[in-house]
């Protein structure tokens, strides 16, 4: 186990307040949400989520959906951090799914199926992808290259995260599902994680909509987005983490 995630998982345990931890919940939470519409701001999502309330005086009332989802991301990334020791597979994947969805409009939706693959053919940015009778074959293949590498590294996490995408397996938060896992995957193979904020929003886009032309959008602005967590592991916690994380 790398130092970061022992670090991550005692200020968890220990409810450490302003730490990484705090920190990491609060941004990926905010930004990840953000990015697929949620209106709550990066003041409202730190307040659910040290307080547990949403009692957000004198500011625009946001979807009941934007709150669930919110509170539902911080669970779904404490559920990351007690399973890394376990071996990436279906059933973790379905699971951040079932987390992330819980409660919301969408899982009364018949359709919908929370926490399992799609049933209705969807597109994302009006590009075609998997069709809902394929998606666990596309997945199994998927999974079976990823985890016969003989050896992950950034890229290769950057490039499964495309193919995930390009497969969309859920009906909805395939997004957020997919970048759960890439900060999973980076934590358990020693990789600084990174966190796509709002600011990376169009380049990130971009680079999935280019990744099998030019790799190296997708792959830099990833690559951005480490350089700014990296910065916060130096603040918090110095010279401790050795060069093997980067």
């Amino acid at each position: 186990m790398n130092d970061l995630l022992t670090y991550l998982k005692e200020e968890k345990e220990a409810k450490r307040k302003g730490g990484l931890y705090h920190k990491t919940q609060i941004n990926l939470a905010y930004n990840s949400n953000r990015i697929e519409g949620s209106k709550l701001t990066e003041e409202q999502t730190r307040y659910i989520f040290e307080t547990r309330t949403i009692g957000f005086k004198d500011q625009e009332a946001v979807p009941v959906d934007d709150i669930i989802e919110t509170s539902n991301h911080f669970v779904a990334f404490d559920y990351l951090l007690d399973t890394i020791d376990e071996p990436f597979s279906n059933s973790i994947i379905k699971e951040f799914h079932r987390i992330l969805k819980t409660g919301t409009s969408d899982a009364t939706k018949k359709w919908f199926n929370v926490g399992e693959w799609k049933k209705l053919s969807n597109e994302v940015g009006g590009i075609e992808t998997t069709l809902p009778q394929n998606v666990e074959k596309d997945i199994n293949k998927l999974n079976n290259w990823y985890n016969t590498l003989p050896k992950i590294v950034f890229e290769s996490i950057v490039e499964y995260h495309y193919r995930f995408e390009e497969i969309h397996p859920f009906q909805d938060g395939n997004g957020r599902v997919g970048r759960l896992i890439m900060f999973r995957e980076c934590l358990k193979n020693n990789i600084i994680p990174f966190i796509i904020d709002d600011n990376h929003k169009q380049f990130y886009y971009r680079g999935l909509k280019e990744f099998e032309n030019i790799r190296g959008y997708l792959i830099d602005t990833c690559l951005s987005a480490q350089d700014i967590y990296r910065e916060w592991v130096k603040y918090f916690y110095g010279d401790l983490l050795n060069e093997k994380n980067g």
